[in-house]
């Protein structure tokens, strides 16, 4: 069944709404809820718009539409189909109702009144046979898109991990070959100059020395 759910807009990953959990939902999604958050800074316009993230035994299964996240936390056991089904209809209602105000919003949470659509829905989906049964005219629907499961891009916490370990250390190093290359120019520069002083400071001490003796001589 699915657990938690948070949106967040995209280009900054600002809270926008998010399910109101119990104290002991609290508790057994706080790690994964602090993945959620990595996962929301590693998230980019080019970012898969349909992804699912496996964690011990919990999915995270996120859609990304119109500069909004959309971030599901279910059992691992549950099914993709359903979860994107669950994602897509909050994607439409939140669109419908808040698409106008996501951008000029500044405070976090400013939607907190979506939560009583996203509790209404995750109920419908919360037994899979209810679920079934309920959102069947949405399943067809997006049958064209995920009726192939495999092309939801699949991936674990681990990789995410390694991955954003990497690009932080991408960036670093591209930092410092900037940082090189710059110092390099600067070098490039003085050398040139002192080249020019070599090529050009004969002549320049020759015509001194004739400037000098004219005017010694005419004055």
């Amino acid at each position: 069944m699915v657990r938690s759910t948070i949106i967040v807009r995209a280009s900054d990953a600002l809270p926008l709404a998010a399910s109101v959990d119990d104290e002991q939902t609290e508790q057994a999604l706080q790690e994964h809820k602090q993945q959620a958050k990595l996962i929301f800074r590693r998230i980019s316009s080019n970012s898969e718009p349909r992804c699912s993230i496996e964690s011990g035994q919990y999915t995270l299964h996120y859609l990304l539409s119109d500069n909004v996240v959309y971030l599901a936390i279910a059992d691992k056991s549950y099914p993709r189909k359903l979860a994107f089904s669950y994602l897509d209809e909050l994607s439409k209602e939140f669109l419908m109702s808040y698409g106008s105000k996501v951008e000029s919003v500044r405070k976090p949470y400013a939607f907190v009144g979506f939560d009583t659509f996203m509790s209404k829905t995750a109920r419908l989906y919360s037994d899979m046979r209810t679920a079934n049964a309920a959102g069947s005219s949405n399943l067809d629907k997006l049958n064209g898109e995920l009726q192939d499961v495999t092309r939801i891009m699949t991936k674990n916490m681990e990789e995410l991990l390694w991955r954003g370990d990497s690009l932080d250390r991408m960036s670093h190093l591209s930092t410092s070959l900037r940082s090189e290359s710059e110092k390099y120019r600067k070098a490039a520069r003085q050398i040139n100059i002192q080249a020019m002083i070599r090529q050009y400071a004969p002549f320049g001490a020759v015509a001194l020395i004739i400037v000098i003796l004219l005017w010694w001589r005419f004055s």
